[in-house]
């Protein structure tokens, strides 16, 4: 704490460059020991207290961020990517962020560049500039502050506030090679999984007057980062959560069936009527198509399936795709515990008839806590004996 304190001193406006340089990457380096130390500290009062009494020197790092010389920026990125990974630290900032905002946006602060203590709206202007050179630390200082759930409707909030639309961002996403200075974006993947879980931004991703979730859908096959396909899964699986769309995200007009079980699927030859019920796109796979190689992406893809099959028209509509076929040649390949049994749950449902299941819609059944305790125990024991 004295120490943090001591350095602070050295953070102003008018130090030397070379003496702010050093400060900076000593406050880094004691961060990062102090996090890989004690993991949460953060999370406890001690932690807490040691970011919250420092204010000044939060503010100083956002400011710092908009420091015109490289040095200077991408090390206040790099300690702030480190603060808002613990959420007490996301919380700070947040409060940082929202005492700075005014009621009346300043659109001549997004062409002046003229710093600003508001770091979510700090880190899309960097995102947003082409040439910035600390656009991919700033999708993750934005992919830590919004993985808090109670946290997200404020961090909503803010981006709404910042000046820039959501059709700007997912642009700026979905642009092959937007930055010039090779900074990538992939982590704006999982931001777009984080803000998903809060129904405002479903509401954006499928307005059926617009085309905006289909602008994501390839990144379910994106093979040169799993970050950003691993972000766009669980966005689309955060999607499927809501019954209401589920017809339409089946529909051609999505088609985000295909998306989902395209990377689920192997090389694998079935005869040729079998062949004609799969989607188009999973017809005829050539020898090389491999699955997704990773098992928590491969569980969220699983997971989006099953929530799908909460609803009798939903269902109907994978029995009618040969959805089991595909998840069939899944379970003989799969090795990973929690996948198989996300894939066993997916096929118990579709190979029942609807005269079984007896419902429309799976939801809407109140299952006794003793109940889901005891599923939830079946569970964890089939996982831990596989």
């Amino acid at each position: 704490m004295e120490s943090l304190q001591e350095i602070s001193e050295y953070l102003s406006p008018n130090t030397r460059l070379d003496v702010k340089v050093c400060a900076l990457n000593h406050v880094l380096r004691i961060l990062d020991k102090l996090f890989k130390m004690y993991t949460g500290v953060t999370a406890t009062t001690d932690g807490r207290e040691l970011l919250l009494k420092l204010p000044e020197m939060l503010i100083k790092l956002v400011t710092f961020v908009q420091d015109s010389c490289a040095a200077i920026s991408k090390c206040a990125a790099q300690i702030l990517v480190n603060i808002t990974g613990d959420e007490s630290g996301t919380n700070a900032m947040l409060i940082i962020s929202e005492s700075s905002y005014s009621t009346e946006i300043n659109k001549s602060d997004l062409v002046t560049q003229e710093p600003n203590q508001n770091l979510i709206k700090v880190c899309l202007r960097a995102i947003m500039d082409k040439s910035s050179i600390i656009a991919d630390l700033c999708c993750m200082i934005l992919s830590n502050m919004t993985r808090p759930f109670h946290l997200i409707d404020r961090t909503i909030t803010l981006i709404e506030q910042s000046g820039y639309s959501w059709d700007e961002i997912l642009s700026v996403f979905t642009t092959k090679q937007y930055n010039t200075k090779g900074d990538k974006l992939h982590y704006l993947g999982p931001v777009f999984s984080n803000l998903t879980r809060s129904p405002r931004i479903r509401r954006y991703l499928m307005d059926r007057h617009r085309y905006v979730i289909q602008r994501i859908l390839p990144f379910t096959e994106y093979s040169d980062s799993l970050i950003r396909r691993g972000g766009i899964v669980g966005t689309l699986k955060n999607c499927t959560f809501d019954t209401e769309n589920h017809v339409w995200l089946l529909s051609p007009e999505v088609d985000l069936l295909s998306y989902l079980l395209l990377p689920l699927a192997g090389p694998e030859e079935f005869d040729d009527e079998d062949m004609s019920k799969l989607p188009i796109n999973l017809q005829y796979l050539p020898e090389t198509k491999i699955r997704e190689t990773d098992p928590d992406i491969r569980l969220m893809l699983l997971e989006a399936l099953n929530q799908f099959c909460a609803t009798k028209v939903a269902r109907e509509m994978l029995r009618k795709a040969n959805t089991y076929l595909i998840l069939r040649e899944l379970h003989k390949w799969e090795k990973d515990k929690n996948c198989l049994l996300a894939c066993e749950n997916v096929v118990d449902i579709l190979i029942k008839t609807e005269k079984e299941i007896g419902l429309d819609n799976l939801k809407e059944v109140e299952v006794p806590s003793a109940y889901t305790e005891m599923f939830h125990k079946m569970d964890k024991e089939f996982i831990s004996n596989t």
